[in-house]
């Protein structure tokens, strides 16, 4: 790191740049970098090409505001009690902000913030980041898109005094997908877990579509650090805050649901175009962050920092991942918890004899499952596997046990197999532990309560774009 530093003129390491750009509900088994062979994101294999590739890192939630402030605080969600969609985090809540400031960097955010309180989360904004799409600037809703001019700008503002740390957050994939698809719909993969109707495979055509637009974002950031000079000295990583909006993903504990993509260049640092098995969370941001910035790792959050493995001195750093889901307010009331390692998956599911329902099956207002679900519900009737897949969807055993070498895709439960007793047993005993640890005591769906005295439900507790 110092020959790389003094290299660039640099005293120390402290003054490395740090740039995060974050995919909004991206499948990580959907671009290139990951294998997807239909998808076409040039910009993140040319990024792959010069990172290090982490092939199991994860989410600490499968929805997006309590996974957003993870990112930025290092805490699991029920620690920053932030941990139903569209809830802001506890009062003297620290984030990222607060780490990096004493330590010399201006922390920024450009496009999708969707974390809150304020004072929890004081960042910079790059304002005019969020622009709604072309026809829908009266009524935007979810059709909201990431420019990219005022970024280059901010970036070009950047003199060199002061180390930065920026956050992009892009929009897509997240739904509604553009409505004319640049991909055919015949041509496009389905998920094993998926039922191959018409419908789906054009709603997984605009998916893609979605994540071709994120990609030529990203590519546009990396343009404009090579413009302005700064992609020497500054380090850069992909994520997403989890997966796509997918039965069986978004707002579920499954792999495609909280495994996420994490690519991370640095220059003379990283060796190029490798990756690693190392299990790492979302949460190890921050500290690993405040460290290589020169600062010592806050003891008190949940993330370890994951700086040796990216100098290459190790392949390994946790032993085990864990994730929380909550819910989604009155839409998703199916809570679970979720436990993970090398091998094995367990998920506990704290209210089975809730149905599992979500905006998939049950929004009316805009795409994202309503144009396809109806199609499946109708192959049901006639096709056993797809009636299968919709019962497996809608109803959750209270626990489920993986052995993700021999399978993969997470069909087949061994809680109820005898011969995994002991497997099973390990797994709930440290589950109860860290249940413990992160106080919590949950034995149902996320208590709804009423907007704070003169909000009158007009303001958001926590702000989608701003």
């Amino acid at each position: 790191v110092n020959a790389q530093s003094k290299k660039v003129g640099r005293k120390s390491p402290q003054q490395w740049n740090i740039v995060v750009f974050i995919a909004d509900d991206l499948g990580v088994k959907d671009i290139e970098p990951y294998g997807n062979k239909v998808v076409r994101t040039p910009n993140l294999s040319r990024l792959a090409g010069e990172s290090l590739l982490f092939r199991q890192a994860f989410a600490s939630s499968p929805t997006c505001a309590p996974s957003r402030s993870s990112i930025l605080t290092g805490l699991m969600p029920y620690r920053h009690g932030g941990h139903g969609n569209h809830a802001a985090v506890r009062e003297q809540t620290r984030s990222i902000v607060h780490y990096m400031q004493p330590l010399n960097y201006r922390v920024a955010i450009a496009g999708k913030l969707h974390v809150g309180p304020e004072e929890a989360f004081p960042l910079e904004r790059v304002e005019g980041t969020n622009l709604p799409e072309p026809g829908f600037e009266k009524n935007p809703g979810l059709h909201y898109d990431l420019e990219m001019g005022p970024v280059d700008k901010w970036l070009a503002a950047q003199t060199g005094k002061q180390p930065f740390c920026l956050f992009v957050a892009d929009h897509s994939p997240h739904v509604i997908w553009p409505e004319k698809p640049e991909y055919d719909p015949a041509q496009v993969d389905i998920p094993a877990k998926h039922i191959d109707t018409r419908e789906t495979r054009v709603a997984r055509s605009r998916y893609y579509t979605d994540i071709s637009k994120m990609d030529r974002n990203l590519g546009l950031l990396l343009q404009s650090l090579e413009r302005h000079g700064l992609s020497e000295n500054t380090i850069v990583l992909f994520t997403a805050d989890q997966g796509p909006q997918w039965p069986f993903a978004k707002w579920s504990l499954y792999d495609d649901g909280v495994q996420v993509p994490l690519l991370v260049r640095w220059p003379g640092v990283v060796k190029k175009g490798t990756s690693t098995d190392a299990l790492v969370s979302l949460t190890d941001l921050v500290p690993t962050f405040v460290e290589l910035a020169g600062g010592k790792a806050p003891e008190e959050i949940d993330g370890r920092s994951f700086l040796p493995v990216l100098k290459g001195g190790r392949d390994q750093h946790r032993e085990e991942v864990f994730a929380t889901h909550t819910g989604d307010g009155m839409m998703n009331r199916s809570p679970a918890r979720m436990l993970r390692n090398q091998r094995f998956k367990y998920i506990l599911n704290i209210a089975p004899d809730i149905k599992y329902t979500t905006h998939m099956d049950r929004a009316t207002d805009h795409d994202g499952g309503r144009e396809y679900w109806p199609s499946w519900l109708q192959a049901s009737f006639t096709d056993p596997g797809a009636a299968n897949i919709l019962w497996r969807y809608h109803n959750r055993p209270p626990e489920e046990l993986y052995d993700l070498e021999k399978d993969p895709h997470e069909t087949r439960n061994l809680a109820v197999d005898p011969a995994y007793a002991k497997e099973l047993n390990e797994f709930r005993t440290k589950m109860a532990e860290w249940r413990r640890t992160q106080g919590d005591d949950a034995t149902g769906p996320e208590e709804i309560r009423p907007a704070p005295a003169g909000n009158k439900g007009k303001k958001p507790l926590v702000p989608y774009v701003f």
